[in-house]
């Protein structure tokens, strides 16, 4: 598969962070023609096919969302598996085994996978999720290829930091997250890069 419609891609999970997807939309938009299409050559979106043979993400949610909103129908596409001959059932055990699917929504609460909405932007906002990007692109922590590393690390500081409503709380709560990332309570986390304080 060299390439698949924006319009088709299923999510395989609840969330996303709309900061980043802002950023990334604004990015894209920015460019020229030619640095367009080279920076969209450069993120091929990874699927697996599943139920009926619809085409499922299984990373990238951000890039294609991105995508989508500046107005972009088509993006390039790596088939990594194809379950489509599974069962809905052993479908989504499959992928949740693989660590390829997060059924999980914006408090950290586990839901059923019924509740995957159908296209790739209909995902509920997390701003834990764009806390733990700009974490990351700050230096926070490394990016590694670990399946999920950014919802863990959502998850940590959604456990240890008040809700960002606003651009200057966002501001705010980053800067205790870059701290917060390097201390011990984040230490068994992938991409870790702090020195555990004793």
């Amino acid at each position: 598969m060299k390439s698949v419609s924006i319009n088709e891609l299923r999510p395989t999970q609840l969330t996303h962070g709309l900061r980043e997807i802002r950023q990334k939309t604004q990015f894209y938009q920015s460019l020229s023609r030619h640095d367009l299409e080279m920076a969209i050559a450069e993120k091929p979106v990874p699927l697996v096919l599943g139920l009926d043979g619809s085409p499922f993400a299984i990373d990238h949610h951000h890039v294609a969302t991105a995508l989508w909103r500046a107005g972009i129908k088509t993006m390039p596409a790596v088939l990594v598996a194809d379950f489509s001959s599974l069962s809905y059932q052993e479908f989504w055990l499959s992928m949740e085994g693989r660590r390829w699917a997060y059924p999980y929504d914006a408090g950290g609460q586990r839901k059923s996978f019924s509740e995957m909405p159908d296209h790739i932007w209909e995902l509920a906002d997390d701003e834990y999720r764009s806390l733990a990007a700009s974490v990351r692109d700050a230096g926070g922590y490394e990016k590694t290829t670990v399946p999920l590393e950014e919802f863990r690390w959502a998850d940590l500081f959604r456990s240890y930091l008040p809700y960002p409503g606003t651009d200057d709380e966002f501001a705010s709560v980053q800067r205790q997250a870059l701290k917060l990332a390097k201390s011990k309570a984040a230490a068994g986390l992938p991409g870790h890069v702090g020195k555990a304080m004793p």
